[in-house]
């Protein structure tokens, strides 16, 4: 972990504090537009780093979030991953994009990478970094791969050029915990960085995710976070 990250981390005392850290997540496919802008001014009222919407979302929750400041996320090939093909994966990416979002976090291909299908798992993510333009977070689901299979798919990720590495998609998955992000961190070249996700939703929790080197959180207990409200019957994926 760099000096520079460490005091950063340390600098947050209060709830408050991890506002720019959150991405601010809302993917429920119930979700109308009224919702959607709705959780857009949330993200700007708070200074989130980035409201995360689903693709179908992302060009009204750019519209609102113009001059902000407030980032336009999105996920592709997700909830469920490794479902996609390459070249439809790649079409997608560049839409979403062109719709206005400026990051993009994307499922793998671990059925591959389990087949030991190398080069084709790396250039999957290659043509979503290459077609989108975006910083691309890799969600690489740690809990289902073997010592061995989280080294490689590591490797290949940065291989494809992407910014972040990321322990899971969601809390279905796994519960971000300083273990796997630390994890991530001590295997991250210089330029690639780590987003913790998985049920994030006490402020505590984020803290330490911070402190163990993460820059990004993905939660949808964003509000609760920053303002300690959150309890444990606060529901976070």
């Amino acid at each position: 972990m760099s000096e520079t990250l460490t005091n950063a981390a340390e600098l947050i005392t209060s709830p408050a504090d991890l506002a720019p850290y959150i991405q601010h997540t809302r993917i429920e496919s119930t979700a109308t537009r009224e919702d959607m802008i709705g959780h857009a001014r949330e993200a700007a009222a708070h200074g989130f780093d980035a409201a995360m919407v689903p693709a179908s979302w992302v060009a009204v929750v750019a519209a609102e979030l113009r001059g902000t400041g407030v980032g336009v996320a999105s996920a592709l090939d997700f909830p469920a991953v490794g479902v996609m093909t390459s070249a439809g994966k790649a079409a997608e990416a560049a839409e979403i994009a062109r719709l206005g979002a400026t990051q993009l976090d994307i499922g793998v291909q671990i059925g591959w990478l389990k087949s030991g299908m190398y080069d084709e798992f790396r250039e999957d993510i290659a043509g979503v970094v290459r077609a989108s333009g975006l910083p691309v977070k890799v969600m690489l689901e740690l809990p289902l791969l073997t010592e061995q299979e989280r080294e490689t798919a590591v490797e290949l990720a940065m291989e494809a050029g992407v910014s972040y590495l990321k322990n899971a998609s969601s809390g279905q998955i796994e519960t971000a915990n300083p273990t796997s992000v630390r994890y991530l961190v001590d295997r991250a070249r210089d330029g690639v960085q780590v987003k913790a996700s998985g049920s994030i939703k006490h402020w505590e929790q984020a803290r330490d995710l911070l402190r163990a080197g993460a820059v990004l959180l993905g939660t949808s207990a964003g509000v609760e976070i920053v303002t300690g409200t959150a309890d444990d019957s606060t529901i976070s994926y």
